[in-house]
């Protein structure tokens, strides 16, 4: 139930008319406020699969913006400035600095936007200068001539891409009504595998120009963005609508009061907990290659490649599966409780292999799990957003529960491989992985708003 406080009462307004088939119980209860601002009537204005379609590119490309520094480029740069004794540590700086930003940028944008009066709508206005600031910032570390000049460029990036991106995701809550929110999750949930194997595709038919290999993303995801951008009909704020400015709010750009957004908040938890697992798997894959299953180094990329593959197979599957039976069943949790418990298996699975077939066995199930979580989630924090009429702002704090374990998992990775010896070690890093996924799944059982 969706509550709403003044004082020490609640003003619950119930709804009626949602179809049986919608089956979210955070969506029966509502304010009229909140009413006013869901994508009403969700039987009378289902999004064609025209918009779903150029929702999907765009999205698509937002994640190959991103991808394509993190996956080949910004190594590559780095490498190219201080050779590859050195490129290990610098990276590590300038990753880490830009992940800080990251968390801070997207749920700051997120509120701006849902401030936005501007007669080109909410999130339009932030696609597009997000777009064009983070190119810009992208432009600078092709060119730039050293370290702390990459470091500017790739700050400059991820503020300006994490604006984009936090206008991008309240396309969903804006745009798409409660009964389509499963089935378009699902099909958001192919874009960062697909993005992945683009982004890396993209590159390589730049190889032997450097700017060209970093600027191509951009101007082929930038096409899209921005095609969807003057094509969307997108949300407008009155002036008269538009809240204050102040420091306190400024302040709660960052936070959520767990006691007045029981779900929220717990939904925060599962997906950190996940996404802490997954950070493990992807930051140590090389490692673990090499020094649990005896992979020659020369070896590691193809083998890499190969398990991504097979996951990413398995991911779309699994996410356009899943995402329409949840809206079918009009069910969240028991898919997203399904969907972290066979995460966690599949990571216990690469932890006792011993052979590149297991790795590749865990990969493959990893991916089932992945893809369903990845279609589903999304349409249950949605479904318990606190406020409906600041969602980009309330996602955008959400977005931090999956940037966050990016930077605790490498600080915290080491006291574990400690406790083994050689491979060893790896298997005991990945069953607690697997043990941070099956937490996770706990996690969503208490979320009482949507069944």
């Amino acid at each position: 139930m969706t509550t709403r406080r003044s004082g020490t009462s609640a003003q619950v307004t119930e709804s009626a008319g949602l179809p049986a088939t919608a089956g979210l119980d955070g969506l029966k209860d509502r304010t009229a406020a909140e009413a006013a601002l869901e994508p009403s009537s969700p039987a009378a204005h289902r999004v064609g699969w025209g918009f779903i379609s150029l929702y999907t590119l765009a999205y698509m490309s937002t994640n190959l913006l991103f991808l394509a520094p993190l996956l080949v480029t910004l190594a590559l740069k780095v490498d190219s400035l201080v050779g590859n004794q050195r490129a290990p540590a610098s990276l590590a700086l300038v990753a880490a600095v830009g992940a800080l930003l990251a968390m801070v940028a997207n749920p700051f944008f997120g509120r701006m936007s849902d401030r936005t009066a501007s007669p080109l709508g909410m999130r339009r206005p932030w696609m597009v200068s997000g777009l064009v600031g983070g190119s810009l910032g992208i432009g600078i570390i092709a060119l730039a001539p050293s370290i702390p000049v990459v470091l500017l460029g790739w700050c400059i990036t991820q503020v300006c891409f994490n604006a984009l991106l936090a206008a991008m995701v309240a396309v969903v809550p804006d745009q798409i009504p409660s009964v389509q929110r499963g089935q378009v999750s699902g099909v958001l949930g192919v874009c960062l595998p697909v993005g992945s194997v683009c982004g890396a595709f993209v590159v390589k038919l730049f190889t032997g120009s450097l700017l060209a290999m970093f600027l191509a993303p951009c101007a082929i995801g930038g096409f899209f963005i921005l095609l969807f951008a003057i094509t969307l009909n997108d949300r407008r704020l009155a002036r008269a609508d538009k809240p204050k400015w102040s420091l306190r709010e400024f302040a709660g750009t960052f936070y959520v009061n767990p006691r007045q957004n029981h779900d929220f908040s717990w939904a925060f938890a599962s997906r950190f907990m996940f996404v802490l697992a997954y950070a493990f798997l992807t930051t140590y894959q090389a490692y673990y290659l090499l020094d649990k299953i005896g992979t020659a180094k020369a070896d590691v990329p193809q083998q890499i490649f190969l398990g991504t593959l097979i996951q990413s197979a398995a991911i779309i599957a699994a996410s356009l599966i899943g995402g329409r039976l949840s809206d079918r069943t009009g069910r969240r949790k028991i898919f997203v409780l399904a969907a972290s418990v066979v995460y966690g298996l599949a990571l216990f699975v690469v932890a006792i292999a011993s052979h590149f077939s297991g790795f590749l066995v865990g990969m493959a199930i990893s991916g089932l799990g992945f893809g369903v979580y990845a279609a589903v989630d999304l349409a249950l924090v949605v479904d318990v957003l606190p406020d409906k009429r600041n969602a980009a702002k309330d996602l955008g704090v959400f977005n931090i529960a999956g940037a966050l374990p990016f930077s605790i998992a490498p600080a915290i990775a080491p006291a574990i491989l400690a406790i083994g010896h050689g491979g060893g070690s790896y298997s005991v890093l990945y069953m607690v992985a697997g043990l941070c996924a099956i937490i996770g799944a706990a996690a969503i059982l208490p979320v009482r708003r949507v069944r």
